[in-house]
């Protein structure tokens, strides 16, 4: 991918499109990137500029919410090269076209029209398990912090499944990590063993307790931690500045990683690829972090099979 690729960012108009849009002009101007500003029209403006079409040559419907931007955007937008975008179509299919060749989509949590209760709306979600590029996904209550460079930014959190994770997922990491010059904090999980009490028959109702929990298995720890490092080890030789944090956690990644995130800048995870079938989604630990991490979340792709 060409260091020029752009950044691209959907809006909406929406509170939660706006922090998306402030974040990605920080982050192209951070990869001295063109950003692309990229607007979905509403439904019943592309009938409306359909119907006009069809009677013959005509003016253009106005994108209201393109043009309203521009003029917020173009006073911050000093040495960014910026494009504005009016698509049709889908929301999903517009934005994930628009997206490709590109170096990153960042999107907001949720849109105009979303429920209050939904933390990451359908839109979001579906962009993160099938866009063609890493897809950022800026959540509303995002810390200040999280939208700036440098030491202030927080670290970057890594899931790193050992057998399953792409080193496409491990390089942004890295690169995120490299460019903010803060540290990479890895969280791997490692198998906890069913406690005895659930390998014997049941007791009768009367005797039952809750059966208590294992205790960390030394083991399962060095073994994790060694395996963790095995796998960082050619990254880290690459990314030499880069202070890595490793950690290993029992059974539930996706647990340590929320918590951790509320000091974090930037939370980076992997996107699955199903088995025998040539579709991509979001696998249960990006599916937890989108829904309740504190700081943007980086949905990364595995490269695309030739």
């Amino acid at each position: 991918m060409s260091e020029k690729s752009a950044v691209v960012v959907g809006v909406d108009g929406s509170e939660h499109s706006l922090r998306a849009l402030e974040w990605a002009l920080r982050t192209a101007r951070s990869l001295e990137a063109p950003l692309t500003v990229a607007h979905v029209r509403p439904e019943e403006l592309q009938l409306g500029s359909a119907r006009i079409a069809s009677l013959g040559p005509g003016p253009e419907l106005p994108d209201t919410v393109v043009d309203a931007l521009a003029a917020q955007v173009g006073p911050r937008a000093e040495g960014i090269d910026v494009r504005y975008a009016s698509l049709d179509g889908s929301v999903v299919d517009a934005l994930a076209e628009a997206a490709r060749g590109a170096r990153l989509l960042v999107v907001g949590s949720r849109g105009r029209g979303g429920f209050a209760s939904l933390l990451v709306g359908s839109n979001s979600r579906a962009l993160a398990a099938s866009a063609p590029c890493p897809v950022v996904v800026v959540p509303h209550e995002a810390r200040a912090a999280s939208l700036e460079s440098g030491a202030e930014a927080g670290r970057v959190l890594l899931g790193l499944h050992i057998e399953e994770t792409a080193d496409e997922v491990v390089d942004f990491a890295f690169e995120a990590a490299r460019r903010r010059k803060v540290p990479l904090e890895v969280v791997t999980a490692y198998p906890v063993p069913p406690s005895p009490a659930l390998l014997i028959g049941a007791p009768a109702p009367a005797l039952q307790v809750p059966p208590p929990l294992p205790d960390e298995t030394p083991e399962l720890v060095d073994t994790t931690t060694r395996r963790q490092e095995e796998r960082l080890r050619p990254f880290a030789e690459r990314h030499p500045e880069v202070e890595v944090i490793p950690a290993v956690t029992p059974a539930d990644a996706a647990a340590r990683l929320v918590e951790d995130s509320a000091e974090a800048g930037l939370l980076v995870v992997g996107r699955h690829r199903r088995h025998r079938v040539e579709t991509l989604l979001v696998g249960s630990v990006a599916h937890a972090v989108l829904h309740h991490a504190a700081c943007p979340v980086a949905v990364v792709p595995p490269a695309q099979k030739r």
